[in-house]
């Protein structure tokens, strides 16, 4: 087995952990907030776990050995939640989700835009680019909607 496949198992733990810490978090701001995160991260996770789990197979591990891995990093989620829900203050959960959802949502707004600018840079068409800023843009508008309803 590579060593690159138990480089991507971690790094999956680690992004599950900090999708429980934002779900967990979001949820103690209400509920709204918190099933409009879920949302966003299960859409999010979804084609992201098929990725991971070829990267698994491309690293030598079987299918079977592949989803029971790729279940495991799914306890940094879990791990992630409970550490927000230990966390809250007795003061109430607005000191705990005010330094947890800024550091979720910066470490994935960074990860996004790691992904997503140097295609950007690299595209030779120029249709090509406007389309993907439109969408990004279009995304941004549909969270703010949704935030506003």
């Amino acid at each position: 087995l590579q060593i690159s496949g138990y480089l991507n198992l971690l790094a999956n733990t680690i992004d599950n952990f900090t999708h429980g810490l934002a779900v967990a978090a979001s949820f103690l701001v209400s509920r709204k907030v918190g099933f409009l995160t879920t949302m966003a991260i299960l859409l999010h996770e979804i084609p992201h776990e098929v990725g991971d789990f070829a990267i698994l197979l491309r690293a030598g591990f079987d299918r079977w050995s592949a989803a029971k891995m790729q279940l495991s990093t799914a306890l940094g989620g879990i791990l992630g939640a409970c550490f927000a829900i230990c966390a809250q203050s007795p003061k109430g959960a607005g000191e705990t989700v005010t330094w947890i959802l800024p550091f979720t949502s910066g470490g994935f707004l960074y990860i996004a835009l790691v992904n997503v600018v140097p295609d950007l840079l690299e595209e030779k068409n120029p249709w090509n680019s406007l389309q993907q800023i439109l969408l990004l843009c279009t995304g941004i508008i549909v969270m703010v909607l949704l935030a506003l309803t």
